[in-house]
């Protein structure tokens, strides 16, 4: 919580206090703004000295997280709850949440014309299957933009959809099989972050939230990332080498079952008796 300054010996403002038409110059905002503020309850009430309302520094760094926060994305009712919530902590708050909604990876999308995509979700007739690209919005792969472009969301996974392309495999296997990994990852994710909320986030809550330990839970959530990352890749590729191993044994005793009948010659004939 932050001091209050103290007044000058006649009653006006103390050092570093303003009026509301001084923050306005400051922040670049209107006093109409300033007073709406301050009823949605996004800025504190200014200290009164007479008939006159005095504002510091407090109220300038109030109005620059708000800015920020609304630059992120959040609306005002939003940013209220998070500054109300925030007991002198709204940073350490929105710091954390930014870190919470910003990308699991660095991947860049890349913006290509649809014609480019032609070569693995093809149509027949040298486009973009509509069907197709409908299915690979909703995994998140890519989207549609309103001037018929498309936004690659994820160029790592369009990369390994042009590969099973050159393989042999078709769009419709691709993007079912991609279907069934996404519900498979769904899950793993709620494991990790179910693993978060539990070990890290409750302990803290029910703590109070103290001031002091906001920086160890971003850290937490800052190196539960590429661990996350390392763990699903490990566990993967165990569970690859046993599938791989199970399907081999298989397709060898199939094999064994249709042995060809010149491994052992022509079946001899029984001679008839009599």
């Amino acid at each position: 919580m932050s001091r209050k300054p103290k007044a000058s010996a006649n009653g006006g403002p103390g050092p570093g206090e303003m009026t509301i038409h001084e923050l306005a110059e400051r922040t670049g905002m209107t006093v109409r703004n300033i007073r709406a503020h301050q009823t949605r309850g996004l800025l504190p009430p200014p200290i009164v000295r007479g008939r006159t309302g005095y504002y510091n520094e407090e109220h300038v760094a109030r109005i620059a997280l708000t800015r920020e926060m609304q630059a992120d994305g959040l609306n005002l009712e939003a940013i209220r709850r998070v500054l109300e919530s925030g007991q002198g902590a709204a940073t350490e708050i929105f710091d954390f949440t930014r870190a919470l909604r910003a990308p699991f990876e660095d991947e860049t999308p890349e913006i290509v014309e649809a014609a480019e995509l032609a070569s693995v979700w093809d149509d027949g007739g040298g486009t973009p299957d509509p069907d197709l690209l409908r299915r690979a919005e909703k995994l998140g792969i890519l989207r549609e933009l309103p001037d018929g472009r498309i936004e690659v969301i994820s160029p790592r996974l369009e990369r390994a959809a042009v590969a099973l392309a050159e393989l042999g495999i078709s769009p419709d296997g691709a993007l079912s099989t991609a279907e069934k990994i996404r519900r498979h990852a769904d899950g793993v994710a709620r494991a990790f972050v179910d693993l978060f909320v539990r070990e890290v986030w409750q302990p803290f809550d029910r703590a109070g939230r103290p001031e002091g330990d906001w920086p160890k839970v971003r850290e937490a959530l800052d190196r539960m990332r590429p661990l996350a990352s390392d763990a699903l890749l490990a566990v993967f590729q165990l569970a690859m080498a046993e599938a791989v191993e199970k399907a081999s044994d298989r397709t060898l005793r199939v094999a064994a079952r249709r042995r060809p009948a010149s491994a052992g010659g022509a079946p001899k004939r029984r001679r008839k008796r009599g």
